[in-house]
């Protein structure tokens, strides 16, 4: 089959390869997806996207024009697609839902313990020869509350990781998993429960209409003043604007996340020539009790190869006229 890889990075191109081992004929491009770049497909029956690139009504449409019969997305969440428009078009998509986990909930847990223990800020001093310790107190994580939203595949791992530094856990979800109950003495509550009592909220939700602006001005009214809020999950799921307003007020003490609400045409490029434009994010980025990372919980090895592999075997199923496991439920609404 021949495929048109698009937001294809430097470091990701080599797995990608080596899962292809020659089966299919790729070309691989660094151009996000969009309105203007999707007449790059012409000529190919397969795309592969990433998460920052969009593939809205208008592109879904160009696409089919075009002859492009198959995504395959290089990432589990969706909601850079139009899952319904591809059905309409007769576009097939699958995603990579189970790359690694690992590699998501241990970022989350990077980003806690930095921002908690002051790393980032003690490795500047140090460089600069400062060894005062005055600007590092930071707090045991052990007998703290930490709820984790949502308990799929990221935030089971979160639940074992955080049970491992002993922690008190609460959790909510939609459909609790009673092993992590059994397992891990979790308690799942409601999230007025979870605003009020937590010491740490760790975010692993997919990005839907029911969790869009879930953390929003009435959300961080019922949190404590001292809570770390950690977002590895989707950015639109926090208001951005009313974040800002929250740490302004001291409402939450910590912010840390690997996504942004508008990452598309900022995250996954160097902007440092150039600056960027969008006010939100160089509030957020201008409070020392933020901090943000440019959507790199996959970058691991063991999740670019699995990434990779996924990839490849959903187009090998389409090829074969397999059933694909991976392939997208097209009843599925998504942002």
């Amino acid at each position: 089959m021949k495929l048109l890889v698009f937001s294809a990075r430097d470091f990701e191109i080599p797995f990608l390869k080596k899962a292809n081992n020659s089966r299919h004929k790729v070309e691989y491009i660094p151009d996000e997806l969009d309105s203007n770049t999707a007449i790059k497909a012409m000529g190919f029956k397969a795309i592969s996207i990433s998460s920052g690139d969009d593939a809205c009504l208008n592109v879904i449409e160009k696409l089919r024009d075009l002859g492009v019969k198959y995504i395959s997305l290089r990432s589990a969440g969706y909601n850079n697609i139009q899952i319904k428009a591809a059905k309409r078009f007769g576009l097939k998509v699958a995603n990579a839902p189970d790359y690694s986990p690992h590699a998501i909930a241990e970022h989350a847990v990077a980003l806690l313990l930095t921002l908690n223990r002051k790393t980032h800020i003690a490795d500047r001093q140090v460089h600069h020869f400062n060894f005062e310790q005055k600007k590092l107190l930071g707090n045991d994580l052990v007998g703290k509350t930490i709820a984790i939203v949502g308990t799929g595949r990221i935030g089971s791992v979160m639940v074992r990781i955080m049970h491992g530094f002993g922690c008190n856990i609460l959790a909510h979800d939609i459909q609790p998993n009673q092993d992590l109950v059994s397992r891990y003495g979790i308690e799942y509550v409601g999230l007025e429960q979870v605003y009020r009592q937590a010491d740490i909220i760790s975010l692993h939700l997919p990005l839907t209409p029911e969790t869009h602006y879930m953390i929003n001005a009435a959300a961080f009214e019922q949190m404590k003043p001292n809570v770390f809020l950690v977002n590895t999950a989707r950015g639109a799921i926090i208001d951005t604007k009313a974040l800002i307003q929250a740490l302004k007020k001291k409402k939450i003490a910590y912010y840390a996340a690997d996504v942004y609400e508008k990452e598309k045409g900022l995250f996954f490029k160097d902007n440092s020539p150039t600056g960027i434009q969008d006010d939100n994010l160089k509030a957020l980025l201008s409070f020392p009790n933020v901090l943000i990372t440019p959507h790199q919980a996959y970058v691991t090895k063991e999740a670019l190869n699995n990434i990779a592999q996924i990839t490849f075997d959903n187009l090998d199923c389409w090829e074969q006229g397999r059933p694909c496991k991976n392939e997208l439920g097209y009843e599925t609404l998504v942002l």
